[in-house]
């Protein structure tokens, strides 16, 4: 008897190890990189992704967080050495060149394995006829106005005209005591300034940077004018100093600190600047059109897209944290505590009915049109710093509009032709 129970004890001392040994094989851990985490509640992100880890047992998810520029340079650095982490936040001007580098997998390609309805998906980022990108929440881009920067200077309400604008930059400017009306962030290292704070100009009157697919900066009145618009700004000395060493955090930076009166900027920060300056009374507003302009306003847009890197050796375990992101009832809790617009047509978000600053952002959005022309194109952020540097130059008074239009038109079309 004592032999077969040490034999017995044995065996399943044996059977435990080996399957424990099975376990430790199968279990999967997804390295997810994104700049979503700061940018929410603290540890509201990774209780999304422990509840992930719950409904899946054997994957667990390590998240790789960052500020935007920093996850961007990461994930810019991963995709040209194949090093990219298994699941990739994106941004929609990434797309193309990492697409033409073979760096994403095609989602496509994962939902059909997976046998997935792509129906409740708001919006998908192809090309050449597949998915790349999954828009997972989106953000508009909205005019921040300090509210008690706009008192202290008499002006009663938020500007809706470009004239209405000028004056107020004009009026909340005071050098001495480092407060300027607006911000621009003009850095050529991240150049989403030109889509976020300069193009948007264009696109808030109905206008349109390119014609028939094509670039269409010259001799487009469109364009023109809201380079000449911001110039003036420019010349008034009403523009943040530091504007061509600036990037996007930057200039929430010094609206937070109240050295702003105005700035287009993410719904996606208000969560930031709330926690960084609890005090800080602002609300948000569509940006000024040019007077005269009774369309609907071009409201521009960011999401928070999601991809997996063809590098991943768990592409079947990405796919189901990225069906788990999609899914109606995390995608309502992601854009309710984003204060996003949900990537899922049945998602609804709570911040509609229970933030007032948040229910006017849901009305600029809805009296509005998204607009966002870079989406798509091909390597849209060079195409961004094609723009910037002679964009620079003409603001500095060294390149006339015409000059900088033109040098801006030829660098451009040469990813056309």
């Amino acid at each position: 008897m004592k032999h077969k129970t040490i034999s017995l004890l044995l065996m399943v001392a044996m059977l435990l190890v080996v399957g424990g040994a099975a376990l430790a094989q199968d279990s999967v851990t997804l390295e997810f990189s994104q700049w979503w985490e700061p940018e929410l509640p603290e540890g509201s992100f990774r209780a999304l992704m422990d509840e992930f880890e719950a409904q899946n047992p054997g994957i667990t998810v390590e998240l790789i967080s960052g500020p935007y520029s920093t996850t961007r340079d990461q994930i810019v650095a991963g995709a040209a050495t194949g090093t990219m982490a298994d699941v990739v936040g994106l941004d929609g001007a990434w797309v193309s060149d990492f697409v033409k580098q073979g760096a994403l997998a095609s989602l496509t390609d994962m939902m059909s394995e997976a046998g997935y309805d792509g129906s409740e998906l708001a919006a998908q980022i192809q090309l050449n006829g597949a998915t790349y990108m999954i828009p997972v929440v989106n953000f508009v881009y909205p005019v921040f106005v300090n509210l008690d920067l706009m008192e202290a200077a008499g002006i009663e309400n938020p500007p809706t005209t470009r004239d209405e604008f000028a004056a107020a930059a004009a009026a909340l400017t005071n050098p001495d005591n480092n407060v300027y009306g607006w911000v621009l962030p003009l850095s050529t290292e991240q150049p989403n300034g030109i889509q976020n704070d300069v193009m948007s100009w264009v696109w808030a009157t109905g206008g349109s940077m390119m014609a028939d697919g094509q670039p269409n900066l010259v001799g487009n009145d469109e364009v023109s004018s809201a380079m000449e618009y911001i110039k003036s700004l420019w010349d008034a000395g009403v523009v943040a100093p530091g504007a061509f060493a600036m990037h996007e955090q930057d200039k929430v930076e010094e609206f937070t600190n109240g050295r702003v009166g105005m700035m287009v900027d993410s719904l996606a920060h208000i969560n930031l600047i709330r926690e960084r300056n609890p005090e800080l009374n602002f609300a948000i507003t569509a940006l000024p059109a040019a007077e005269g302009y009774d369309g609907p306003r071009g409201l521009p847009y960011a999401s928070w897209g999601i991809g997996v890197a063809e590098n991943s050796e768990h592409k079947a375990e990405a796919w189901k944290l990225v069906e788990y992101l999609m899914s109606a009832d995390v995608n309502s809790q992601l854009s309710s505590i984003a204060h996003a617009f949900p990537g899922n047509v049945n998602s609804t978000p709570d911040y509609v009915e229970s933030d007032p600053l948040f229910a006017a952002a849901f009305e600029v959005f809805q009296t509005g049109t998204l607009a966002n022309e870079f989406v798509g194109l091909p390597v849209a952020e060079t195409l961004m710093r094609e723009f910037e540097e002679p964009f620079q130059l003409y603001l500095d008074g060294d390149m006339t509009l015409d000059e900088f239009l033109t040098t801006a038109q030829d660098a451009w079309m040469a990813h056309f032709e």
